[in-house]
């Protein structure tokens, strides 16, 4: 590993090095590896954060001009494109249904369900996960087990800047329909989003279950129940409401997620 890791970093500050075999072998290697899940771009660790490995994004981003252009044939439909799609669904247990899409070098998880919906290469999708219909998982994200994402949710990507953390999804999480999750937001495991909330790195994230509003960035805390909101800002024009999620609740910790997930959302009045 380390040697092909080493390989990828000098391709990386040179990229004269991509017409070498030993090279394109090492590219080669990591998109398989990523889509058997024998590597992760982002992984979760021990103290219950996460190591995103640089090195493995830069072979994904290397695999570009590596690859030509082709035409990809399933009739009666046909696409144009570099990247393969990925194929053995009946093999790996996950169920696609028409016309879901996965590409090469995503990894599916045994026990995933793809409505119509899109998953891009690099991204990790764990058991059980359903991705409902026109929800998309972009390139590199990370989505957890037992997770739903409804109808029309927006996974954000990202392969450059390169230094930018994959979004992250952690287990038995449910996200909300049109919901949009970009720019390497973590939503912690067991977390509700209700329909159309959208978050961003700059998104503010406002506990308004105590006394006093406490605001996040970046993360959503694990077992939130969260609603779109807005909040007062002011601008030379004068002051205008700007979009932030509200967290109105704490779904409780439960044995039977699914139990928990269905009083969260009947007490809270959430729309999904």
């Amino acid at each position: 590993m380390q040697d092909l890791k080493q390989t990828i970093e000098q391709a990386w500050e040179d990229r004269s090095l991509l017409k070498e075999q030993k090279t394109k072998d090492a590219v080669a290697t990591i998109m398989e590896m990523l889509d058997k899940g024998k590597i992760r771009v982002a992984e979760p660790l021990d103290d219950g954060t996460w190591q995103v490995n640089q090195w493995v994004k830069k072979g994904v981003v290397l695999y570009f001009p590596l690859q030509q252009m082709e035409t990809i044939e399933v009739p009666p439909f046909e696409f144009h494109d570099k990247i393969p799609l990925k194929k053995n669904y009946a093999e790996l247990g996950v169920r696609v249904v028409p016309h879901a899409i996965a590409r090469y070098g995503a990894f599916l998880e045994k026990g995933v369900i793809m409505m119509p919906s899109f998953v891009n290469l690099g991204a990790w999708v764990g058991g059980g996960t359903m991705v409902d219909t026109w929800a998309t998982v972009g390139s590199c994200a990370q989505i957890g087990r037992h997770v739903h994402l409804s109808g029309g949710v927006g996974i954000g990507g990202v392969l450059e800047p390169l230094q930018a953390a994959p979004t992250i999804i952690e287990d038995n999480c449910f996200i909300g329909s049109r919901c949009i999750v970009v720019e390497g937001v973590r939503v912690e495991k067991e977390a509700v989003l209700g329909a159309n909330v959208v978050l961003t790195k700059s998104t503010h994230i406002i506990d308004v279950t105590g006394d006093e509003p406490i605001t996040h960035r970046g993360f959503v805390p694990a077992r939130s129940v969260v609603i779109p909101g807005t909040y007062t800002k002011k601008f030379p024009a004068g002051e205008y409401q700007v979009a932030c999620a509200l967290i109105i609740g704490k779904r409780k910790e439960s044995t039977d997620k699914k139990v928990s997930l269905n009083d969260a959302l009947r007490e809270h009045d959430v729309a999904v």
